[in-house]
């Protein structure tokens, strides 16, 4: 009996958005909170945070939910980095902490957002590092931190569990994470060892779903491949359009230099501001000031045209 891969929009909801037990005990591993504030309980908050302004698309996250110390911790699972990815996390974290706010603005009451973003590409390959934890701090001394916004970004290609031997819990559900997809038919037996984590590859087993929801699954990859294509092909076009126009600039810059040169050559040979404008197409303007450029340099003003430039 073959797993599903939990990274897909569907299975990764219906383990972590259905069964808060699992979801606190994924967050309680992951996330880098003080010691001794774990999360004991939760509560699942609706999934959409709405912007102000109606004319804007809803910005859907893969889970929000609230711990017993009402702070709020957003989850999302990212198949692919986008340029605009780190902006939409600090929308939505930035949002739901002002949202806390009642009528009395009491600033006081606001408690901590954190953002957790899991994805599946690298997004700073020149790192070794997978995990990054983002905190507002001050640059002289980092140590002082303006409590309320943490996020945390994880790389899971980066993940390789031989290399860890700290934090087992959190390494076993980045292993359940990248190492369970359509090809595993039995589980890692370290994973089963764990009864949270087992649990969670119960609700992965193909057994689990309706037709539909295997349908969906499907069409889950189907998009990622139509969108991953899409991008490439964006890439591949912008890549030759900025060759090709990169070629063009090139060579009229050339021909613009060859036309100062002939200018300067028939300064030497005392032509004419108006013969040489018929000669290179220069406009007058110009050539008023290759002429200036000529009478101070001579014939090697032709090493200082970056004055006409």
């Amino acid at each position: 009996m073959n797993y599903l891969d939990p990274k897909n929009d569907l299975t990764f909801k219906k383990v972590f958005g259905q069964h808060p037990h699992l979801l606190k005990s994924f967050l309680n591993a992951i996330l880098p909170l003080p010691e001794g504030s774990f999360i004991e309980t939760l509560e699942y908050l609706p999934a959409e945070l709405a912007p102000e302004n109606p004319l804007q698309k809803y910005s859907i996250v893969d889970v929000r939910c609230r711990d017993n110390n009402d702070r709020q911790f957003i989850v999302e699972m990212q198949m692919h980095w986008t340029t605009g990815f780190m902006q939409r996390v600090l929308f939505n974290a930035s949002k739901a902490y002002v949202r806390q706010l009642d009528k009395s603005f009491k600033f006081e009451s606001l408690q901590p957002v954190y953002a957790l973003s899991l994805v599946n590409e690298n997004f700073q390959p020149s790192k070794p590092e997978y995990y990054h934890h983002y905190q507002i701090v001050n640059i002289e001394d980092t140590g002082q931190q303006i409590e309320g916004l943490e996020f945390v970004f994880v790389e899971l290609p980066k993940f390789k569990a031989r290399n860890l031997t700290e934090k087992k819990l959190q390494v076993l559900w980045l292993r359940f994470l990248t190492e369970i997809d359509e090809s595993i038919s039995n589980a890692p037996a370290d994973l089963l060892e764990n009864t949270e984590i087992t649990e969670a590859l119960e609700n992965l087993k193909t057994s689990a779903f309706t037709q539909a929801e295997l349908d969906a699954y499907d069409k889950y990859w189907d998009n990622i491949r139509v969108e991953l294509t899409l991008q490439s092909e964006s890439y591949d076009k912008g890549h030759v359009e900025g060759r090709e126009e990169g070629k063009a600039e090139g060579e009229k810059l050339g021909a613009m230099l060859k036309a100062y040169k002939t200018a300067i050559n028939g300064f030497s040979k005392n032509m004419t501001i108006e013969e040489l404008s018929e000669l290179t197409e220069l406009p007058l303007s110009t050539l008023e000031k290759l002429k200036q450029l000529f009478g101070k340099y001579g014939k090697d003003a032709a090493n200082h045209f970056e004055e006409v430039l």
